[in-house]
């Protein structure tokens, strides 16, 4: 495999030709660079007009190796061919170079370049980019590809110390100007090196050394800076900066138009450990999701509905002691299951989303005002008041889904998670829960049982004192909603919920809906493969009064999709029959379950364990009054419900699910009671 490196563009604020006199004193030696023993020029022209001035040089260099692997090698310096070719005319300096010793087993390329700045010709740009290639040594591989790289980048940033080391020697010299070249007379020949020409200029008239100090605010042209990069992505390596310069470069060359910001690149390189061809795989399949779902346009389009404004119990409340933007979340008195069955998971999703790319604008806001990268966002979650009714399995699986969605396209956007007040139900969601999230966000959260957030060692070192919420003892006052239960009157069936103009994030959904008419009940069949698997359920009666049935059959069902008996009343839509009029209970099929009378606005949650394989059929039928006694006068109560249940459809929506038995453990039992 090719290493290969790029570095940014590195900018010395002084005029190229200083930077030019003060790159030639690194020869023939240079004591600042150890491992650089030494050089002798090979070869030397000029041309006519002494415009372009070409040295080329063999170096000499120590490399830091074992001394086995030298001795195996069989050589105690690494002989590298340099070549420069300055061109006075247009002030640029190319440096190529590639290694004579080994070769043949070894190549080793490295191109540099020096140029004018192109807004501001006083000041002079460095780029430099290599590439590695170990073809075969001895079997060292490995070894010499590690030693190279790190030899290598330790060189990187010596290297921009020495120009700057002798730029200041020649200020200390009083050498603070020297003239551009400009061409000879017709007649006569440029004699010497323009280098060698020096106009001393008294340092008063030009603060070098302040140029020296002053920020780049942005980089030049289309390439990342150095400064830039230390000054809005924060503290890299030289190989992390070649790994952001060089997937920068390949999105601007194969994703025609807009590319992501700088940071966001940064958050997948440091996801994938810095490993650019996964990184690259995440963010191309990270971006063709934003674009198909329009997530770029979220935080304009997106609105959340005013049931989540009044019952999403999460907000966000000014920043921690790292500037990093800080959000808080009570999701102990958050109804998460009300939430799910009025909204869907498509609203909860995009408001989550909502969330994170508000998240990553307060980071680059922040980062403005604190004068330092700000990359990540902290949030606190208090989880007072958690109970079994959050960990209903419908409501976990739709927050894996959402952490699945988080995960792959926002990594490395949470700097850190501050969890108190964590009751005994905690460790249950955290088992469930932690495999489906990256190792490296694990190790971003905090966890802090009963009241050992307060005091030292808790919230106080992560939140100012005066940022902490009153409700967790602090002083500071937070508008978060305060939560509450989800009337049941606001639950909603499939119709309700796809009338949305947005596209879809999930095409499918947790929850189903169903219409029950009178003489049309609805059905769902589940085939059990093997014996010992369970089936779980859990729905909610939304209007009128269903029986719940539990059915078993060898036989296959047909599906299909039939009208209500009654002329009065419309078709039954998504009612789905599967039981044949034909078949006769105890013969075509067997009762599973003791028939379940189910009222209106009733939530139910069950399990069966099957027995043997086969085709099991849930069944919903609309609930009439009981059948009156031969000698019994019809009740005025029960005529007065038959015509009532008889003018309407039930509604009620549902999830099911099928476990292997071996998964079934007594955490899955906690999840479906």
């Amino acid at each position: 495999m090719v290493q290969k490196y790029q570095s940014p563009v590195r900018v010395y604020k002084y005029p190229f030709e200083l930077v030019m006199a003060a790159y030639e004193k690194r020869f023939p030696t240079c004591p600042e660079i150890p491992v650089f023993l030494g050089s002798e020029i090979l070869h030397e022209s000029r041309s006519d007009d002494g415009a372009i001035h070409i040295i080329e040089r063999s170096c000499k260099l120590n490399v830091d190796a074992p001394r086995l692997l030298k001795k195996i090698a069989g050589v105690e310096y690494v002989f590298f061919i340099q070549k420069n070719t300055v061109n006075w005319k247009e002030r640029t300096l190319r440096i190529e170079a590639h290694n004579e010793t080994f070769a043949n087993r070894v190549v080793v390329l490295e191109t540099c370049s020096y140029s004018v700045h192109p807004e501001n010709e006083e000041w002079t740009c460095f780029e430099q980019s290599a590439s590695l290639d170990i073809k075969s040594f001895f079997g060292f591989e490995s070894t010499v590809e590690k030693i190279a790289m790190k030899q290598y980048t330790s060189n990187i940033k010596r290297g921009k110390e020495v120009i700057e080391h002798y730029l200041k020697e020649l200020i200390s010299q009083g050498i603070t100007f020297i003239p551009r070249w400009t061409p000879p007379p017709v007649s006569q020949r440029w004699a010497s090196q323009p280098s060698s020409s020096c106009a001393v200029v008294p340092p008063a008239q030009l603060s070098a050394l302040s140029l020296l100090n002053c920020s780049l605010l942005f980089p030049p042209a289309d390439k990342l800076d150095a400064d830039y990069i230390e000054r809005y992505l924060g503290q890299l390596t030289p190989m992390q900066e070649s790994c952001l310069i060089r997937l920068r470069q390949w999105l601007q060359e194969t994703h025609k138009g807009k590319i992501p910001k700088d940071e966001h690149i940064l958050r997948f390189l440091r996801a994938r450990d810095f490993n650019i061809d996964k990184a690259r795989e995440m963010l191309c399949q990270s971006l063709s999701w934003r674009k198909q779902y329009q997530v770029d346009y979220i935080l304009q389009s997106w609105r959340p509905p005013a049931l989540l404004d009044e019952y999403y119990t999460g907000g966000w409340h000014y920043q921690d002691k790292d500037g990093r933007p800080l959000y808080i979340l009570r999701l102990g008195q958050m109804d998460t299951k009300g939430l799910v069955k009025a909204l869907g998971e498509e609203s909860l999703l995009r408001h989550v989303l909502s969330i994170n790319e508000e998240g990553q604008k307060r980071c680059e806001e922040n980062t403005n005002i604190f004068g330092r990268p700000i990359t990540s966002w902290t949030c606190l979650v208090d989880l007072e008041g958690l109970n079994m009714r959050h960990l209903w399995r419908p409501g976990v699986k739709a927050l894996l889904r959402i952490i699945e969605v988080v995960e792959d396209n926002y990594p490395e956007t949470l700097g850190r998670l501050l969890i108190v007040r964590a009751p005994r139900v905690f460790p249950v969601l955290w088992t469930l829960v932690s495999p489906f999230i990256n190792e490296n966000t694990r190790q971003k959260f905090l966890i802090y049982s009963g009241n050992n957030y307060q005091g030292p060692g808790g919230l106080v070192d992560y939140v100012d004192k005066d940022v902490i919420p009153d409700f967790l003892g602090g002083d500071c006052m937070c508008t978060v909603p305060e939560g509450g239960l989800v009337p049941k009157s606001l639950y909603q069936t499939d119709d309700e919920s796809e009338s949305s103009d947005h596209i879809r994030l999930w095409t499918e959904t947790i929850y189903h809906s169903a219409n029950v008419l009178r003489g049309a009940p609805h059905e769902i069949v589940v085939e059990i493969l093997e014996g010992e698997s369970v089936i779980t359920w859990d729905f909610d009666i939304l209007k009128g009064d269903v029986v719940f049935s539990l059915f078993h059959s060898k036989r296959a069902p047909e599906t299909s999709h039939k009208e209500a008996t009654l002329p009065s009343t419309s078709a039954a839509g998504d009612n789905m029959q599967l039981i044949d009029k034909t078949w006769v209970l105890g013969v075509d099929y067997s009762r599973m379950e003791s028939p379940l009378v189910c009222r209106e606005g009733e939530s139910i949650q069950g399990s069966h364990v099957t027995r043997w394989p086969g085709f099991y059929i849930l069944q919903w039928k609309m609930h009439g009054p009981p059948p009156c006694a031969a000698t019994s006068l019809p009740r005025v109560d029960d005529v007065l419900a038959s015509l009532q249940v008889s003018s309407h459809k039930c509604k009620l929506i549902y999830y099911y699910e099928v476990l292997a038995s071996k998964d079934f453990s007594h955490s899955n039992l906690l999840l479906v009671t």
